[in-house]
């Protein structure tokens, strides 16, 4: 599978693991580029994000609607075989449940979850759709297609980001956002979600945003709860973490985690 991998480097390699970044629905690898991976970069971390099959210049455009959740895991294990060591697997709602799905089978030095897709699945989020938008939500089943959800920079905002992200950035994301499969859809719904008791247990952040619409401060706390870890929350911030306007505020919160779970804190202190 030919994927589209964006990278941004440190100037010195001191021997820690990349970081491979795993997109949400409707996103591709250009959310993480925006601003973390230079900012992973300039402190020192090397920092990939990978295009799923089928978004961004990743090949699969034309079966996407029929995409599995398993494809996306495999695309992880492609790209994280690539790289020169075994890299940290982070991922964003939907790229949490693959990067949930991937650690069943796969080693990782650490993992982090961001606004991600509960274990328990999405179903309480599609039933909050459905109250919300009736009309949308048939749309998108008679359609077999998740595009109606976000094909206006309006519904991008009411979804992904907060009230005071600026005009010009919201038209600029909600103009790369893209369809997205409708199988992969219903197995987060229940046909392959998340499943903690067979995670390959590494060191695990679960990060959430207190404003997040999509997943739900108690969404993320449960799923927390699920792999025995505290969860990090950040207020003030929406669903896009990388890209809302408090995205520092997630680097920054991630980027101190990595520190002492790589052992990256006692390593400076030496």
């Amino acid at each position: 599978m030919r994927l589209e991998v964006l990278s941004r480097l440190p100037q010195h390699d001191d021997g820690r693991p990349p970081l491979l970044f795993v997109h949400g629905a409707w996103h591709g690898a250009w959310c993480w580029d925006e601003h973390f991976l230079p900012y992973f970069a300039e402190h020192g971390w090397p920092a990939y994000a990978l295009s799923l099959r089928g978004h961004g210049n990743s090949e699969g455009r034309d079966k996407l609607r029929w995409t599995r959740i398993d494809d996306y895991v495999d695309d992880v294990a492609q790209v994280a075989d690539t790289l020169p060591r075994r890299p940290v697997v982070i991922g964003h709602s939907m790229g949490g449940c693959v990067v949930q799905r991937y650690l069943e089978d796969h080693d990782a030095p650490a993992a982090a979850i961001l606004a991600s897709v509960p274990p328990a699945g999405v179903l309480p989020t599609v039933l909050r759709l459905i109250r919300r938008h009736p009309l949308t939500f048939l749309q998108m089943n008679l359609r077999l297609s998740l595009w109606p959800m976000v094909d206006a920079p309006h519904k991008a905002r009411e979804h992904f980001f907060s009230p005071d992200l600026p005009a010009a950035d919201l038209d600029r994301y909600a103009a790369k956002l893209q369809d997205e499969s409708y199988l992969g859809f219903l197995d987060m719904l229940a046909f392959s979600r998340p499943r903690p008791a067979r995670v390959r247990r590494v060191p695990l952040l679960v990060l959430g945003a207190e404003q997040d619409t999509v997943f739900l401060s108690r969404q993320v706390r449960d799923t927390a709860r699920a792999y025995d870890v505290e969860p990090q929350m950040i207020d003030g911030l929406a669903h896009d973490v990388m890209l809302d306007t408090r995205w520092r505020e997630a680097a920054d919160g991630l980027r101190a985690w990595l520190d002492v779970h790589t052992g990256r804190a006692s390593a400076a202190r030496s």
